[in-house]
């Protein structure tokens, strides 16, 4: 048995991970202001801690005494913040910062980071390797990026065990789909459960895989257990299904039995055109498999949703910056009509 202390516990992959450390036998501390996610996401068992990371001196004690950090809290909004470019670094840089301080100080034996896709930003050649120069375009995937620079540069003066982990564009039951700003694939979802049309930015002809969320604990189960990955970063994810948002539309409208006719707005600034990580380094490492396809994937996501029932849009963050190039979706009640 290990402390495991997860960040960001009530939101969809913290809530996840807490639940299979339990199953493990594990104690779980989790951390989360509740912000980005849901309390009932929590699993029974967890002892949960309503707090700040970007408030040091309230959140240091807890990480004393733990074996393993999951550092899954991050405000993870890479197209909002383009235009809400300070709460959006705040809770992605400096909260990592403090994590990473908070558990040298505790003498955590290990820090597992989860970082995102967008620390490649556009690159020449798909899919993304480990070993491509990140090349983030936004500033999202500029903390992401400072927070593993940041990470490796403190565990190696300090002497802690750490792990960059890099999922990209998880579903699942949990996620959180009310939310106006990221989940492309909840936000269709809960739209047309709503009898309203989904909404795309630009083309549609963007590009993306995406992991089931069962897909992506069980080789973080592994990092987390083993020295395998120790040091290294490691893309977490699909590669074999790279679909475009038009295709991804079609999916959720099949199965929802949708007649879909979407709603095209400008294309969004900053936003990387086709993305794809190669999954073969977790393959190697990680004995890491895709055991959910997509439409299984979203066939599940889409019968959580149905069974919570579909919500209004929550417009909890603050848009920092408004011109003619902010998304009317995020300056207006669009979404809600």
């Amino acid at each position: 048995m290990k402390r495991v202390l997860v960040t960001g516990v009530a939101g969809f992959m913290g809530g996840h991970l807490a639940k299979k450390f339990l199953a493990e036998g594990d104690e779980v501390l989790g951390i989360d202001n509740l912000v980005g996610g849901y309390q009932e996401n929590v699993p029974l068992g967890t002892q949960f801690i309503k707090a700040d990371l970007n408030d040091f001196d309230s959140i240091v004690a807890f990480f004393s005494g733990i074996d393993v950090v999951v550092h899954s809290a991050c405000t993870a909004y890479e197209g909002l913040s383009v235009f809400s470019p300070s709460i959006i670094t705040r809770n992605t840089f400096q909260i990592t910062a403090n994590a990473v301080s908070a558990s040298i100080a505790g003498g955590v034996k290990k820090f597992v980071n989860m970082s995102s896709m967008a620390r490649y930003g556009t690159q020449k050649s798909l899919p993304f390797v480990e070993d491509m120069t990140p090349m983030p375009q936004d500033p999202y995937g500029i903390a992401k990026y400072a927070s593993e620079l940041l990470l490796a540069n403190l565990s190696k003066v300090h002497d802690m065990k750490f792990v960059t982990v890099v999922p990209h564009n998880i579903i699942g039951p949990g996620q959180k789909y009310d939310d106006p700003y990221r989940n492309v694939a909840s936000i269709m979802a809960n739209r047309m459960l709503q009898g309203k049309q989904p909404i795309i930015y630009g083309s549609g002809n963007q590009k993306r895989c995406f992991s089931f969320m069962s897909d992506v604990v069980e080789p973080m189960s592994r990092i987390c257990n083993t020295d395998v990955a120790d040091g290294m970063t490691i893309n977490i994810g699909p590669d074999e299904e790279f679909i475009t948002i038009n295709e991804l539309a079609r999916r959720i409208a099949k199965i929802i039995s949708f007649q879909l006719d979407p709603i095209y707005l400008p294309e969004r600034p900053q936003e990387v055109f086709h993305a794809n990580c190669s999954a073969n380094l977790a393959r190697n490492l990680l004995d890491y498999r895709t055991t959910t396809s997509l439409d299984d994937g979203l066939s599940e996501l889409v019968a959580w949703i149905e069974k919570r029932g579909p919500r209004k849009f929550n417009f909890h963050l603050p848009v920092e910056i408004r011109r003619e190039s902010t998304p009317i979706t995020w300056t207006t009640d669009l979404l809600n009509q």
